[in-house]
């Protein structure tokens, strides 16, 4: 296997997803579906969607995932677009570009992020109508990780660490559970659900997306404190400067190292228990481990 080409295969294919996927940016009202694609099409890693893409064809999954990918890709930029927000991280910079506040307005990017959400949830029902034990449990998988418990919880609780000198390794746990690892769950379980997985794969899947987001957003901690703005396409150093609660604030570098080592390495294991070629989600697991930026 050649990771390199098989993941630019899965990307691409996610790209062309989300540009015949996502209404065209003269859909009325322009400006809305404008900053719409203008962050979706910002680059990025699409972590989520190869994830979503890789895990249904460990499954030889006979319905097409490329809906499900696109829909979480959307839910995942419109946190993104959200999150920098003046009224929450206040950045200026997103994938290397200007933050679809500063490059249209705050009430654009405000409406772009509700806009993109809703149309997560749209073509979930879409593109799934025809199986609708299928649809109900992509709708369920993501609503949830998206919902008050996980995503938009573990925001809550982020923004709410910021004004503590005193939050916890529990508490930092918690975020990085409900804010990062559950949606990096969701997107190896909707592959699985696509390939028609079982009960017990969708578990096997849950844990290592758990273990997976753990060990994700621990590194983005680590590359936060050590790599430049131009290296991460976003503004390096401002989780230090808003004073947020971080695994190298808590714990420093080396045992960060060491946990985000510890998380891969259990997101690994948990995926040698399934059926089928895991290499390609082996290897991918291990980039995104040590990725440097």
């Amino acid at each position: 296997m050649n990771f390199a080409v098989q993941f630019d295969t899965h990307r691409q294919r996610a790209e062309q997803g989300l540009d015949t996927l996502v209404p065209a940016a003269g859909t009325r009202p322009g400006r809305l579906h404008t900053a719409m694609r203008y962050s979706l099409q910002a680059g990025g890693k699409r972590l989520r969607p190869v994830l979503v893409l890789a895990a249904a064809d460990l499954f030889g999954a006979q319905t097409d995932a490329l809906p499900a990918a696109v829909a979480l890709e959307c839910i995942h930029t419109y946190s993104l677009i959200h999150d920098d927000l003046p009224c929450m991280d206040n950045d200026d910079l997103r994938r290397g570009r200007p933050t679809a506040h500063k490059q249209f307005d705050e009430a654009t990017a405000l409406l772009a992020g509700d806009a993109l959400l809703t149309l997560a949830f749209q073509l979930i029902a879409r593109h799934y109508a025809g199986i609708p034990a299928l649809c109900a449990a992509l709708t369920r998988e993501y609503a949830d990780a998206a919902g008050s418990e996980h995503l938009i919880g573990g925001q809550m609780e982020d923004l709410l660490a910021e004004k503590k000198s005193d939050a916890t390794a529990g508490e930092l746990e918690y975020i990085h559970r409900n804010k990062t690892a559950a949606m990096l769950s969701a997107a190896l379980v909707a592959g699985g659900l696509c390939g028609d997985a079982s009960e017990s794969q969708l578990v096997t899947l849950r844990d290592a997306g758990q273990h997976l987001g753990l060990a994700f957003q621990i590194t983005d901690d680590i590359l936060d404190a050590t790599a430049d703005s131009a290296t991460l396409g976003k503004t390096a150093g401002k989780d230090a400067k808003a004073g947020k609660t971080t695994y190298v604030k808590l714990h420093g570098l080396d045992a960060s190292r060491k946990f985000a080592r510890q998380h891969s390495d259990a997101a690994q294991a948990a995926l040698t228990a399934l059926p089928g070629d895991k290499t390609f989600l082996l290897a991918l697991i291990e980039s995104m481990a040590t990725r440097l930026k």
